[in-house]
């Protein structure tokens, strides 16, 4: 296992501001979080202890879901199976974290290769068979860019037929499609919303509006943009929002180069507009606010993110509070809602 000194270096940063839990009885379902054993998309290892130490620290957290993060693929055997292995890493985990006591990691959303088309239903088996009853739905991320630090590997095009049967066999057989794209493909998103319409689509990170390379200086032109892409997804009644992302380097705020990390009201302060245009537009039945943890402890601490997201939820009434930070996930994810 890879040395955790970036790691230790990194959580004596976030440890310089701490904050007290707002409202620290809101029951909260924390839809989008991450776990690796190696280096991971931070540089550093995020294991479960991490994750009860975040989400032990003030705010009530009831429950979670593993997102696909490309940990612990299978070594051997088929191409297509591969993904498995983080199903079974994550399952075994969860079990373990049960028996803990600690919030539960309720669901788990893996990576499967949807051009695969309708073949992907063998993949989708085998998860469900590795979930031990957690499995909820498939990441494929089609986010692409052609600026370097934001490029990832080539996947096929949204609209490639064999990627929108793969999409459509997922809502076939019950499961929940996260989409991760750059807000520059989120017109192409909602053709996939409107072409895979019994498929519930969770779009991931606010749409990840760009403000880096040569997007960086431009977020008046690309907010008006993102506004419009967005409207034209939330006519789609399938689709879903995650509130969240806004701790990344890429949206363009570098919180992680401050000598003092984010506090709740500095996280606040560029968001809280598009956030809450976001909720009128989708609704709160259809909105979740997300950690996604730990890529976004690059900018803040958990308490203090959990904090910026109750502070822009504070005129909510509690009613729709209940479905921003829980019942919105747990109807997207097919988990308990809160009675």
């Amino acid at each position: 296992m890879p040395s955790n000194l970036a790691g230790d270096t990194h959580a004596a940063w976030i440890a310089q501001v701490e904050e007290t839990a707002i409202d620290p009885e809101l029951p909260i379902l924390d839809p989008h979080h991450h776990l690796w054993l190696d280096e991971g998309h931070t540089g550093w290892p995020y294991l479960l202890e991490d994750l009860h130490n975040d989400i032990g620290s003030g705010h009530n957290i009831v429950s979670t879901v593993y997102l696909e993060c490309g940990a612990e693929y299978k070594q051997t055997g088929p191409e297509r199976f591969k993904p498995v292995g983080e199903t079974e890493f994550v399952a075994q985990i969860a079990e373990e974290n049960t028996r803990s006591g600690k919030a539960e990691i309720a669901a788990i959303v893996a990576h499967a290769n949807l051009a695969l088309g309708d073949a992907v239903e063998e993949v989708l088996e085998a998860h469900e068979e590795a979930g031990r009853g957690r499995f909820r739905g498939i990441r494929y991320i089609t986010a692409q860019d052609s600026h370097p630090p934001l490029s990832r590997e080539e996947t096929f095009s949204m609209s490639d037929p064999l990627y929108l049967d793969g999409v459509r066999k997922l809502g076939d057989l019950g499961y929940t499609y996260d989409a991760m794209v750059y807000h520059p493909q989120l017109f192409e998103l909602a053709g996939v919303a409107k072409n895979c319409p019994e498929t519930p689509i969770v779009i991931d990170h606010l749409g990840c509006i760009l403000g880096t390379g040569p997007y960086k200086d431009q977020r008046h032109t690309i907010l008006e943009f993102w506004k419009g892409a967005m409207t034209e997804l939330a006519s789609c009644p399938n689709t879903f929002l995650k509130l969240g992302g806004i701790g990344m380097p890429m949206m363009g705020f570098r919180w992680d180069k401050q000598d003092i990390p984010a506090t709740s009201s500095q996280l606040m302060e560029p968001w809280e507009a598009p956030i809450k245009e976001m909720i009128e537009l989708f609704g709160p039945e259809r909105c979740m606010f997300e950690s996604n943890f730990p890529v976004d402890k690059r900018g803040a601490g958990y308490t203090v993110l959990w904090n910026a997201f109750k502070k822009i939820a504070t005129n909510y009434s509690n009613d729709e509070k209940k479905w921003l930070f829980h019942d919105t996930a747990a109807t997207a994810y097919r988990l308990p809602k809160i009675s």
